[in-house]
């Protein structure tokens, strides 16, 4: 099983660029930057990664986004996170950026941009790991800065395939974004939203509703409500679940207590993602094998579960089937 899961060919549609920063490079950028962390080394900050919850998290990462500052050092993190996606066959993924994070600490919008850009198209010639952009707004600051930050993004629409919205869910309801969403669908822009991770199943309807959103980032509190799941069933909304961030923010207090597998029985779009995977112990592989033997997914589950990501990407329908075929044919292979 092992082995099976090391070859499928996946997608990822759920991984915050900034959340793939490793503590080596971290320490690299740093010391290129002449910034000072508030660890003493490597160690110390992995040993830091016990977090309580999202917030706990979050102190860490805005923390470890500091040392990120000229365009090369955007690069640089962007084509480490390619690398590793590409050595565990990711053949797409749709990658997450916080420009607020940046802009806020006087990083202009099109340092932050350009270097991620530039990773992603050497990725597509040099990996053939194809890519999309999606901005998020960090939804503990105001609906004006979000407004804000699609205004700077105008320049650049053609490299951003969608917005999204992250950061701290309790407290702020996507309903306080819904004019910004508004605006960004009226420019072309396709829409995401974190919602039903720490935050309740209202949160997922009003995503739905007021923000329109293709697809629901986490969305596992999703089961609390029966009437949220019928719809979710129905209308094959997507859920990018992060199996192995789910347990180290105590969502679930164990794998063997996620709910993923639910999630497939109710007949529902679930997807298996990293989310931060510097900070959350793993990558695209390490979340598919940690489900899979907590929850003894089989063969048929975790193709389901592959299937379901390339079925969600912003893909056309051309690559979608090269994909999705590569996929049938790698299992029909492996099954003889």
């Amino acid at each position: 099983m092992k082995s099976f899961i090391k070859g499928l060919p996946k997608a990822e549609l759920h991984i915050h660029i900034e959340g793939s920063l490793e503590p080596e490079l971290m320490f690299e950028l740093a010391a290129r930057n002449n910034i000072s962390l508030p660890f003493g080394s490597i160690e110390e900050v992995r040993k830091a990664y016990n977090f309580s919850d999202l917030q706990s998290f979050l102190n860490i990462y805005y923390a470890g986004a500091g040392v990120l500052i000229n365009e090369q050092d955007f690069y640089d993190m962007t084509w480490a996170y390619l690398k590793k996606a590409h050595a565990q066959n990711v053949r797409h993924t749709e990658i997450f950026f916080d420009p607020q994070t940046h802009t806020n600490r006087g990083v202009p919008f099109e340092t932050v941009i350009y270097g991620v850009h530039a990773a992603l198209v050497d990725a597509e010639h040099e990996l053939e790991l194809s890519s999309k952009l999606i901005m998020c707004f960090l939804r503990h600051l105001s609906a004006a800065a979000a407004a804000e930050t699609l205004e700077q993004a105008l320049p650049f629409q053609d490299l951003i395939v969608a917005v999204g919205l992250d950061s701290s869910e309790i407290g702020h309801p996507p309903q306080k974004f819904t004019p910004v969403f508004d605006q960004a669908r009226a420019l072309g822009f396709r829409t995401v939203a974190h919602a039903g991770e720490e935050g309740p199943p209202e949160y997922i309807w009003q995503a739905l509703d007021l923000l329109k959103v293709s697809r629901i980032d986490h969305g596992v509190r999703c089961v609390e409500d029966t009437r949220l799941v019928e719809r979710l069933a129905a209308e094959q909304t997507p859920l990018t679940v992060c199996p192995l961030s789910n347990v180290k923010l105590r969502v679930f207090d164990s794998m063997e207590q996620h709910n993923l597998k639910e999630l497939l029985g109710l007949g529902l779009c679930a997807t298996v993602n990293s989310d931060d995977p510097a900070y959350f112990g793993g990558y695209m592989t390490e979340n598919f094998l940690a489900v899979q033997q907590a929850l003894a997914l089989d063969r048929d589950e975790l193709q389901r579960l592959v299937r379901n990501s390339f079925e969600a990407a912003f893909l056309d329908q051309a690559e979608r089937q090269r994909f999705i075929q590569e996929l049938d044919s790698y299992v029909a292979d492996t099954s003889r």
